[in-house]
C-alpha cells in the first residue's frame, strides 16, 4: 500500500480478516521501522484494515462481510493505488461515448477542492452525514454533502502533519488573497513527479506564475530556492521518518514567543463552509473523546443528547451515546441506546459487546453469552469481545470453551495482555474467573 513517495506499508491476511503490517518502509530516510501508531503502545495490537483505511490508497474497494469490518469475501480492492476514476469520476459512461471525465481543473470553489480533501484532509475527526459515506462521493460533488471533516479552530498552530497541507495552505496568504483561484492543483500536478534536481525550479515556476518575474528580480537576487525559505521541510508531528513541507507559506520565517504560552479550550469546526448541526459535531467530539480528552467527552454527551430526539434511530449516535453514558456508570441509558442502535439494524461490534458487559453486570449471563459469541465468530479479532466471552463462559462454569476462545483471540492478538494473563490464571487456578469489562468505543 502506498505511493512509496513517503514509504510503504504492508497488508497481511488472517483466515479472511486484513490487517495492517506494524512495520513500514520509510523512503527518505531509507530504512524499516514500526509505523507511527505502532510507536506509543506498549501492546503489539494488530491494526484493522477497514474499507475506511483502504479508500485513499487503493481503488474499487469491496466491503466487508456483513457484521465484520476487516473481512473480505474475495479481494479486498481490485485496483491497486490510486486510480482515474478518483479524481475524475466513473469511466463507464465515458468508454460508451456517452460523457466526458470530470476535470478538477475545471471545477471551482470547494468542489474543486472537494477531490483533493477526501483524501488530504484527515483532521481531528471525520463524520459522515446521515445516511451517507464518504465512499458515495464523486468528484464534481461537494464532499461535504457526504462527509465532514473537523479541525481545530487554532488549526495551523501547531507542529506539522504528513498530510495535513490542506489545512496548512488554507492559512496562508497566497491563498486568502487569489480569491478562490489558488488550489492544490495550482502547484500540484498529480500525473507528473517532480525528481528531485528540478523541484527549486519547477516550483519557482508555479511561485512566479503569480507574483511575476519582476518580483523575482527585486527579491532575493541569487537565491532561486523560494520553497527552501517559505516553505521550509520540518519532521512530522506523527511520527519520526517523515519530513513534510510547511503550506502555510509563511512571509518570514516563525520565532519562537519567550515564555509559558496560554491555551484556551480549543473548539472543533468543520473545515471550509458546511455548517455543522449537533448531530455531527457530537459525533466528532466523541471521535477526539477517544483519545481520553475529557472535555471533548462532555461536550459529545450534551450534544449527542442534543441531537437524539431528531435522530432516533441513527444507530451511530445511539452507540456513541450509549458509550459515553457507560462510561459515567449510567448503565441503564447506555443499554436501552444500545438496543435501540441493534433494532436500526446496526451491526457494530462494540454496541453489542458492550450490551453483553451490561447484561452480565446485572447477572443475565445468558444474554451476553449469546451477544459476545454472535461477536466473536464474526470478529475473532476483535480481542475485547473475546476476553469477555472467555470471563462469561468461565463464569459458567465452562473453563474448556473458555480456554478455547483465549487461544483463538491470540491468534489474531498475540501480544494481549489481557488475553495471555487470563489463560494463564486459567491454566494455574481454573476456579477464579475474571469479571468482564467494556470495549473501546471505535
Amino acid at each position: 500500500m502506498g505511493s512509496s513517495t513517503r514509504g510503504s506499508t504492508f497488508l497481511f491476511e488472517i483466515d479472511g480478516f486484513l490487517y495492517k503490517s506494524p512495520i513500514n518502509y520509510f523512503v527518505q530516510k531509507k530504512g524499516w521501522d514500526m509505523s507511527p501508531e505502532y510507536h506509543s503502545p506498549r501492546e503489539m495490537e494488530l491494526k484493522p484494515a477497514p474499507p475506511a483505511c483502504l479508500f485513499c490508497h487503493a481503488s474499487r474497494i469491496q466491503p466487508p462481510a456483513p457484521g465484520a469490518s476487516n473481512r473480505y469475501g474475495s479481494a479486498p480492492f481490485l485496483q491497486d493505488g490510486v486510480g482515474c476514476e478518483r479524481c475524475h469520476g466513473p469511466g463507464r459512461e465515458h468508454i460508451q461515448g456517452r460523457g466526458v471525465p470530470v476535470n478538477p481543473a475545471r471545477l471551482t470553489g470547494e468542489r474543486r477542492d472537494s477531490v483533493c480533501i477526501q483524501c488530504h484532509l484527515p483532521g481531528e475527526a471525520s463524520v459522515s452525514r446521515p445516511g451517507k459515506t464518504l465512499e458515495m462521493y464523486r468528484p464534481g460533488d461537494l464532499l461535504s454533502d457526504y462527509a465532514l471533516t473537523f479541525v481545530y479552530d487554532d488549526a495551523g498552530h501547531g507542529g506539522l502533519g504528513a498530510i495535513s497541507q490542506v489545512e496548512a495552505l488554507a492559512l496562508s496568504q497566497c491563498l486568502r488573497r487569489s480569491q478562490g483561484r489558488m488550489a492544490c492543483i495550482t502547484c500540484h500536478d498529480p500525473h507528473t513527479f517532480v525528481p528531485a534536481a528540478q523541484r527549486v525550479a519547477y516550483y519557482r515556476d508555479k511561485c512566479l506564475s503569480c507574483h511575476t518575474r519582476s518580483f523575482a528580480d527585486r527579491h532575493q537576487q541569487g537565491s532561486p530556492d523560494c520553497i527552501g525559505c517559505h516553505m521550509p521541510r520540518g519532521e512530522s508531528v506523527e511520527g519520526t521518518h517523515v519530513e513534510v513541507t510547511d503550506h502555510r507559506i509563511r512571509r518570514r520565517a516563525s520565532k519562537p514567543v519567550p515564555g509559558p504560552v496560554a491555551s484556551p479550550p480549543r473548539s472543533l469546526v468543520p473545515f471550509g463552509t458546511a455548517q455543522a448541526e449537533p448531530r455531527d459535531l457530537g459525533l466528532a467530539y466523541a471521535q477526539v473523546a477517544l483519545r481520553g480528552d475529557v472535555r471533548a467527552s462532555q461536550e459529545a454527551l450534551r450534544l449527542l443528547a442534543e441531537a437524539l430526539p431528531r435522530f432516533p434511530t441513527d444507530a451511530e449516535v445511539l452507540i456513541r451515546l450509549g458509550f459515553l453514558y457507560q462510561q459515567l456508570g449510567r448503565n441503564g441509558p447506555a443499554a436501552e441506546l444500545y438496543e435501540r442502535a441493534l433494532r436500526a439494524g446496526s451491526e457494530a461490534p462494540e454496541a453489542t459487546t458492550n450490551l453483553g458487559v451490561i447484561y452480565a453486570s446485572k447477572g443475565d449471563l445468558r444474554k451476553a453469552l449469546a451477544l459476545w459469541q454472535g461477536v466473536f465468530e464474526r470478529n475473532p479479532g476483535l480481542s475485547e469481545a473475546g476476553v469477555n466471552l472467555a470471563a462469561g463462559l468461565c463464569q459458567a462454569g465452562e473453563t474448556a470453551r473458555a480456554r478455547r476462545t483465549l487461544i483463538e483471540a491470540l491468534k489474531y492478538q498475540a501480544d494481549f495482555g489481557r488475553a495471555r494473563a487470563m489463560l494463564r490464571e486459567l491454566e494455574s487456578r481454573p476456579e477464579r474467573c475474571p469479571a468482564p469489562t467494556p470495549a473501546r468505543d471505535r
